[in-house]
């Protein structure tokens, strides 16, 4: 289960990178047998400040490309069906040339990219793949030119800022060391931001999907992660008590307290889901009065949710649930009733009706929203 979660993140985490300058198909069909080529990439847009900031994996993206990494170092069988991924594009660009007439160029063929945290001296001798330090760097190793293939062994790279990001796609102490190297960036690094959002991402899949499966470093990369997110609702929140600090002075310490949550609120909805949906808006104000430890964990809660249309309903939810428990905690058993009834109401009932909540009593409460719905 966790190498499918880390496999995910790999494809995720490159055609994030690599998107800007390029068209990337992850998850390419090659074949009548099917076989699923990782990241498929085609660059486009010449960028080259941007493809420098990628450093080694921007070098890679010059040309046409197709990586295949790996969490755990690949053995023959594994390398052998990437080649035969490979073998599989030429024989459809061979197929494609001949029926537009052309003449098919081999400087059209993708270049493989197999990226694995280590590759043993024996694997490499295997494939009589050999360095070239002339134009590349240590940790890489090219098989015959016709094969346009490189094994990279991810570990033996230099770690330098060149290599960072795909030293982030490591394991053990060289992941947790790129992921240090990469939180002390500038905090408005777009590319710091693409991939701590992504590393959160990994970490809540790991701990949901796969708490028992779970192996001495993936613990140890989780609590390399934590930190980092802390650290950015720490930095969201002096934010935001900067921007609400003049407002705390004039309407009053609990006030200022108060519109500094919802702006930490609001800002977070909307880097993590994009635009606010109406009923988040409905709820960003009364969340706003939560004492700041259950304000923490509602947020801790919001950000292991998954950044889709499923999340986003979640987190409507777990908003929902949060208002209804500050004015009535002992709903208890017809809480998760109450939440449907009151998501169910249009946008501007729903906004009235949470209005109108700390008027209401407990009993009043229960009459109207504790009805299972017919």
């Amino acid at each position: 289960m966790t190498r499918f979660i880390h496999d995910r993140f790999a494809k995720e985490y490159l055609e994030e990178l690599l998107s800007p300058i390029g068209t990337v198909n992850v998850g390419r069909d090659v074949t009548s047998e099917v076989r699923e080529i990782d990241v498929y990439f085609t660059p486009s847009n010449a960028i080259p400040e941007y493809s420098e900031t990628l450093g080694l994996l921007g070098k890679m993206a010059n040309t046409t490309a197709i990586f295949e990494p790996f969490r755990n170092p690949a053995n023959v069988s594994e390398i052998c069906s990437c080649l035969g991924k490979l073998l599989d594009v030429r024989g459809e660009l061979e197929r494609k040339f001949r029926r537009e007439h052309t003449r098919y160029d081999d400087a059209q063929l993708p270049k493989l990219w197999i990226l694995m945290p280590t590759a043993s001296k024996a694997l490499v001798d295997s494939f009589n793949a050999i360095p070239d330090t002339e134009n590349w760097m240590q940790g890489i190793y090219f098989l015959g030119e016709s094969l346009r293939t490189a094994i990279v062994a991810i570990h033996q790279l230099p770690e330098t800022p060149e290599t960072l990001w795909l030293r982030i796609l490591g394991k053990g102490g060289v992941q947790q060391r790129a992921i240090s190297q990469l939180s002390a960036l500038a905090a408005d690094d777009p590319l710091r931001i693409i991939a701590l959002e992504l590393l959160y991402r990994l970490q809540s899949n790991l701990v949901t999907d796969a708490p028992q499966e779970l192996e001495p470093e993936e613990r140890e990369l989780i609590m390399t992660i934590a930190p980092l997110f802390q650290q950015e609702i720490q930095a969201a929140q002096q934010q935001a008590r900067e921007e609400g600090l003049e407002r705390g002075l004039e309407q009053g310490l609990e006030r200022g307290r108060q519109e500094q949550q919802r702006l930490i609120l609001e800002n977070f909805l909307r880097v993590r889901f994009g635009e606010l949906s109406p009923k988040m808006t409905v709820f960003l104000s009364p969340i706003s009065k939560l004492a700041a430890a259950e304000f923490t964990v509602l947020l801790l809660a919001i950000s292991m949710l998954t950044v889709d249309e499923t999340g986003r309903e979640a987190a409507v939810k777990l908003l929902a649930e949060s208002v209804l428990q500050m004015r009535s905690p002992e709903l208890g058993d017809i809480l998760p009733t109450a939440v449907t009834n009151l998501l169910a109401l249009p946008v501007a009932e729903l906004t009235l009706f949470v209005e109108q909540l700390p008027q209401l009593s407990a009993e009043g409460l229960r009459e109207r929203l504790g009805k299972t719905p017919d």
